[in-house]
C-alpha cells in the first residue's frame, strides 16, 4: 500500500503541472481579450464622438449653397436703389445664417494671396507673374467651409505661380519675331 501513493504522486505532480500550465493560458486568453475589448470601447467611444461631431455636415452642406445664393443676391442688388429694404433683409439674414454655421463650428477657408494647399483648395486655373514665390492663391471663385477642423468644402480657387523658363524663352520669341516683322 505504500508503494502505490508512491507511485501516484508523479503522476499527480504531472497533472497539477499541466493544470498549472492550463491555467496560465486562460489567464493570458483573458488578458488579451480584455486588452481587445478595451481597444473597441476605446474605437467605438471615437467613431460615436465623431458621428456626433460630424452629424449635421450633410445639411450643412446643402446649406452652405443656399448662402452662396443669398450672398450672391447681396451682391447683384448693391448697385439697385430700389431694393435696398429688400436688400437689408436679405443682408440680415445671411448674417444669422453665418452665426448659426458658426455655432455648429463651420468657418470660411481664408485663401486670397495664402500659399495653395491642395487638402483645402481646388485649383481651375493658373496665371503667371513676376515676383510670384511658390504657388499662391490669386483669386476665390468659390468660398470653402471648414467644420471642427475637417475641410467640407474645399475652396475653388485660381492660383498665381512664377513663369516658367519655358514661358519665358517663348516670349522672347515672341518678342524677336514682332521685332523682324
Amino acid at each position: 500500500m505504500t508503494t502505490e501513493p508512491r507511485e501516484q504522486q508523479p503522476d499527480l505532480e504531472q497533472q497539477l503541472d499541466a493544470e498549472k500550465k492550463r491555467s496560465e493560458d486562460y489567464i493570458t486568453r483573458l488578458r488579451y481579450l480584455q486588452a481587445d475589448f478595451e481597444n473597441l470601447k476605446k474605437r467605438c467611444d471615437r467613431q460615436l464622438e465623431e458621428s456626433k461631431n460630424y452629424a449635421t455636415e450633410r445639411i450643412v452642406l446643402e446649406l452652405l449653397d443656399v448662402m452662396d445664393e443669398l450672398e450672391l443676391a447681396v451682391k447683384t442688388g448693391q448697385g439697385s436703389e430700389e431694393a435696398q429694404p429688400l436688400l437689408e433683409g436679405v443682408q440680415m439674414t445671411l448674417r444669422k445664417f453665418r452665426k448659426v454655421l458658426e455655432r455648429e463650428g463651420v468657418s470660411p477657408i481664408e485663401c486670397e494671396d495664402e500659399a495653395f494647399d491642395p487638402l483645402k483648395h481646388n485649383a481651375i486655373a493658373t496665371t503667371e507673374r513676376e515676383g510670384v514665390k511658390g504657388c499662391i492663391v490669386g483669386e476665390e471663385v468659390r468660398k470653402g467651409y471648414i467644420m471642427k477642423n475637417k475641410v467640407i468644402r474645399p475652396s475653388i480657387v485660381k492660383v498665381t505661380v512664377s513663369p516658367s523658363q519655358e514661358s519665358n524663352s517663348q516670349q522672347e520669341k515672341e518678342k524677336e519675331q514682332t521685332k523682324n516683322e
